[in-house]
C-alpha cells in the first residue's frame, strides 16, 4: 500500500492525494489550484491519471481547493462515489455549479477580448459592424463570438468543465454522518471525525486490511481553530481501533505562525467598524462564501445584539454566500454548544437579523457599489481574484475613509495578497507620499483605502493549534507526511515536529510513500 501526492504539495491549493492498495485506488480530495490565471489553468487541466482507475473519492470538505476538480473526474470516466459528510454534500450542490459558472463567464470574457484584439486590423466600418453583431440586447452573443473565432482561426479558451458537468457530478456524492463507518473499497472503510474547519469538514480515518495487516491512515484535511464560533472544535477523542496511525497526512498552512486569540476577534472587529463608520466610510470585506462569511455574520450579530457598534446596514453581496448561509441554517446538529446557548435557545437564527440584507441581482449589486452612506459589505471572491468584490474595490479603493478588511488566507500572487502587502507597507510608511497603485480589471487604482487584517478569523489552525491536535488527541502517530503548506511554513513546521519526536516526510509533487508495518 502506498500514498502518492499530486496536489497541495509544497503549496496550499489543489489538494489531491491517492491511496493505492492491491485492489483499489482511493483519491483523497480533488481540489482546484488557485493562483495566477495561466499557471492555475495549466495545473488544473492536468489530471495525472485516468479517472476511470479511481474506485472512490474521499472528500475532506467542500472548499473548491479541495473539491473543485471533481466534475473533471466524473466527466472523464470516474464511476465511483464521492464520500463525504452530509453538510459537505449539501454545500457542493451550490459550490461546484457556481465554480463552473465562473469558468464559463471568464472563458467568454477572454474570448471576447481576444476577438476584439484581432479585429484591430479591420477597417473602422467593418469593425463596428462586427461589434454590433457580438452584442444582442446589450449582452454578449456567445454564438456570434464562437462563429467569428472559428472564422478567424483564433484559439478559444474553454472552461475546465461546464455547469452541466458540475450538476451531473452531484449524483456521485454520498453524504455520511460523523463517526459512521462506510466502505471505501475492498477491505477498506473510512470514518469521519469533526475537523472544526468549516461546516462539514472532516478528519478522515481510513482503515485498510491488506496481506494480513491492518493499517490506519489519517487524513486531516484542513484543521480548524479551537474555540471558534458555530462549528465544534477539532475532534481529539478517536475510537480505540482508530488510534494507532501508520501514516498521517497533515496540513501545514500556518506551520510557523501564531494567530491572534479567537477571543480578540470581536473587539478588533468592533474597533474597525466603529472607526470606519465615524469616518463616514464603508467596511469592505472580501470573504469566502463558505465559512468566513457565516463566521463574520455571527460575530457582527453578537456585536449588534450587545449594542457595541453602530448598526449600519450589512450586505452579503454574493448569491453563492446566500445559498451557503441557507445550508448553515439547515445543519444545526453540527453547531457547537455556545451557538446553541447564544442563539438557538433564544429562538434566533445566528445568520438572520435586522439590518442584514442579501443582495441577489446584478442591479442591486451595482446600486450598492455607488452607495455613499456608511455600511458593511461581504462579497466574494475571498482572494479578490474574481466576482463582485472587484467591482466594490473599483468604487471604494481610492477613498481613505473606507476600509478593506482582510480576514483570511491570501495565496501568493493573488490580488488579495497584493492588497494586504501593499496596504501594510503604505501604513508602515505613515501613509505618506503617493499611494501604491493596484492593477485589476485592466486598470490601475490608487490604494488610498485603509487595509486592515484579522488573521484570527482564519479557519485554519495555527502552529500551536496543530501541535495541540497532535499532543492532546488520543492518536498514536507513527509517521507524518506534511502537505497543504507553502515552502516556508511547511519547512518550519516539519522541523518543529521533528524536534517534538515525530517522524516527518515532506513529499514533492508526484512522489509516493510506501506504508509499512
Amino acid at each position: 500500500m502506498q500514498i502518492r501526492f499530486y496536489g497541495a504539495v509544497r503549496e496550499v491549493t489543489g489538494s489531491m492525494h491517492m491511496l493505492e492498495t492491491e485492489k483499489d485506488r482511493i483519491l483523497l480530495d480533488c481540489g482546484m489550484f488557485q493562483g495566477r490565471r495561466e499557471e492555475a489553468d495549466r495545473k488544473n487541466r492536468l489530471v495525472p491519471f485516468d479517472p476511470g482507475i479511481i474506485t472512490n473519492v474521499v472528500l475532506s470538505h467542500a472548499h473548491i481547493d479541495h473539491s473543485g476538480r471533481i466534475p473533471m473526474l466524473t466527466n472523464r470516466g470516474f464511476a465511483g462515489h464521492v464520500i463525504c459528510t452530509r453538510a459537505t454534500a449539501d454545500a457542493c450542490q451550490y459550490l461546484l455549479p457556481d465554480c463552473a459558472h465562473i469558468q464559463e463567464s471568464d472563458s467568454s470574457y477572454l474570448n471576447y477580448k481576444r476577438l476584439l484584439s484581432a479585429m484591430t486590423e479591420m477597417s473602422g466600418q467593418d469593425r463596428e459592424a462586427v461589434k454590433r453583431r457580438l452584442k444582442k440586447n446589450g449582452q454578449k452573443d456567445q454564438d456570434a463570438i464562437d462563429d467569428y473565432m472559428d472564422r478567424y482561426g483564433l484559439f478559444r479558451v474553454k472552461p475546465l468543465y461546464t455547469a452541466g458537468a458540475a450538476e451531473q457530478s452531484l449524483s456521485h456524492f454520498f453524504g455520511q454522518p460523523y463517526r459512521h463507518p462506510v466502505a471505501a473499497g475492498r477491505g477498506m472503510e473510512c470514518v469521519f471525525y469533526d475537523a472544526g474547519h468549516i461546516l462539514g469538514s472532516a478528519v478522515t480515518i481510513i482503515r485498510v486490511q491488506e496481506n494480513g495487516h491492518t493499517y490506519n491512515i489519517c487524513y486531516t484535511g484542513d484543521l480548524g481553530r479551537f474555540d471558534k464560533p458555530i462549528v465544534r472544535n477539532p475532534e481529539l477523542q478517536f475510537a480505540e481501533k482508530h488510534r494507532d496511525i501508520d501514516l498521517m497526512l497533515m496540513e501545514s498552512t500556518y506551520g510557523n505562525r501564531i494567530h491572534e486569540p479567537v477571543a480578540d476577534m470581536a473587539p478588533h472587529l468592533k474597533r474597525i467598524i466603529t472607526e470606519t463608520v465615524e469616518r463616514g466610510g464603508t467596511v469592505l470585506i472580501p470573504a469566502f462564501a463558505f465559512g468566513r462569511t457565516q463566521e463574520l455574520l455571527y460575530t457582527i450579530h453578537e456585536l449588534y445584539n450587545k449594542g457595541e457598534v453602530p448598526r449600519v446596514p450589512i450586505y452579503v453581496d454574493s448569491p453563492l454566500a446566500t445559498r451557503i448561509t441557507e445550508v448553515y441554517g439547515e445543519h444545526p446538529e453540527v453547531y457547537d454548544k455556545q451557538t446553541h446557548k447564544d442563539f438557538l435557545k433564544e429562538g434566533e437564527n445566528p445568520f438572520m437579523f435586522d439590518h442584514l440584507h442579501f443582495t441577489e441581482s446584478v442591479e442591486e449589486s451595482m446600486a450598492l457599489m455607488r452607495e455613499q452612506k456608511p455600511h458593511i459589505v461581504l462579497s466574494a471572491s475571498g482572494m479578490c481574484e474574481g466576482g463582485r468584490i472587484l467591482h466594490h474595490l473599483r468604487y471604494k479603493i481610492h477613498s481613505e475613509k473606507n476600509t478593506i478588511l482582510i480576514v483570511g488566507y491570501m495565496a501568493a500572487h493573488t490580488l488579495g495578497r497584493r492588497l494586504l502587502d501593499k496596504g501594510r507597507q503604505y501604513a508602515e510608511n505613515g501613509r505618506q507620499g503617493e499611494p501604491p497603485m493596484m492593477r485589476f480589471m485592466n486598470k490601475e487604482y490608487p490604494l488610498k483605502a485603509r487595509v486592515e487584517s484579522l488573521e484570527g478569523f482564519s479557519a485554519h489552525a495555527d502552529k500551536n493549534e496543530m501541535l495541540r491536535f497532535l499532543k492532546d488527541s488520543n492518536l498514536r502517530v507513527k509517521q507524518i507526511a506534511l502537505v497543504h503548506g507553502e515552502e516556508e511554513q511547511l519547512s518550519a513546521f516539519g522541523k518543529t515536529l521533528e524536534n517534538a519526536g515525530y517522524k516527518v516526510f515532506v513529499p514533492r509533487a508526484g512522489e509516493g510513500l510506501r506504508v509499512r508495518k
